[in-house]
């Protein structure tokens, strides 16, 4: 059987892109699975995975806790809201008291770049990295890179441009770095305030007109301005925003293509996108929920098969 080159997922930088074909090859098969009446197997069974969140999150969490119980491992769920990290405890005490417990995998959210990686280095059990601060998000990355492989049938040599604020975004860097590995051609756009210096190192082009980059590409991936992270304003207003950068019906029937449209979650109605586009058949929105359980399923897999 073909096995990943890593021990942890960490981030899509660390990845070769045999593992991204391999966890996408092992996602179609679960995705058989979760669409079937028994929509378990008992493929886990004897692993132990803690979820461990030092920042909210729903969407992540309910998928990762979806793939792990359908692959029927034990799970515990871990949210340091309600925890002794705010009592002063240590990331590595934390842990360590949770795999004294027998953990055999941990899938972790950080505020702060880099805690999975520095977590792998002190404890001995598989970690999941599920966000880090601004850094990465690779299983959001793999799940899109999937999504656009489902509806397109490829993702090498198709066209992406990923909108919006790329400065504080770990899916747009994590997308980045997937889509680049797989042979597709990368643009972002969005406010001159919203972009990381340096981001053309990336080998990928900056487009600050809206239209032109619908005019160029194939799939547009539109994030939202993460509010939460914004320290100090970066554009005059959300509507001034939504005026340059947000995506409406009008704007995509003016386009003599059709684009597909994408989405992390959680969207922002009419700022981003409007309704009339998430909820239009050019939107694969939906189709990247579903594939998220079973990009996290084939992920979950193929790391447990290397603990045993």
């Amino acid at each position: 059987m073909s096995e990943l080159s890593v021990k942890h997922l960490l981030g899509i930088k660390y990845l070769k892109e045999k593992d991204i074909q391999l966890i996408f090859e092992t996602a179609d098969h679960f995705k058989e699975v979760i669409n079937r009446s028994i929509k378990k197997v008992p493929s886990l069974r004897d692993i132990t995975i803690a979820n461990i969140f030092f920042e909210n999150s729903t969407r992540t969490k309910l998928s990762f806790e979806l793939a792990e119980k359908r692959l029927s491992a034990d799970v515990i769920n871990f949210s340091a809201g309600q925890s002794s990290v705010n009592k002063g405890e240590t990331l590595i005490d934390t842990v360590n008291n949770i795999l004294s417990m027998k953990v055999d995998m941990v899938v972790m959210r950080h505020p702060n770049p880099g805690a999975g990686i520095f977590l792998s280095k002190h404890v001995n059990a598989s970690i999941v990295n599920a966000g880090d601060g601004a850094h990465e998000h690779p299983t959001q990355a793999l799940l899109d890179s999937y999504s656009i492989r489902e509806r397109l049938g490829d993702v090498a040599g198709k066209k992406v441009v990923i909108v919006g604020d790329i400065l504080h975004s770990r899916v747009a860097l994590s997308n980045i770095f997937a889509l680049k590995l797989q042979g597709a051609q990368v643009k972002v756009c969005g406010p001159k305030t919203l972009m990381p210096k340096h981001i053309e190192s990336l080998g990928v082009e900056v487009e600050t007109n809206l239209r032109k980059a619908l005019v160029w590409c194939d799939v547009a991936n539109m994030l939202r301005i993460q509010n939460e992270r914004l320290d100090i304003s970066y554009f005059p207003t959300t509507r001034e925003y939504t005026q340059q950068f947000g995506v409406n019906k009008a704007l995509l029937d003016s386009l003599d293509k059709e684009v597909v449209i994408m989405h992390p979650g959680p969207i922002n109605r009419g700022v981003e996108i409007t309704s009339d586009v998430a909820d239009s058949k050019q939107s694969i929105i939906l189709g990247q929920v579903e594939n998220g359980v079973a990009i996290r399923m084939a992920v979950i897999y193929l790391l447990a098969s290397k603990i045993k």
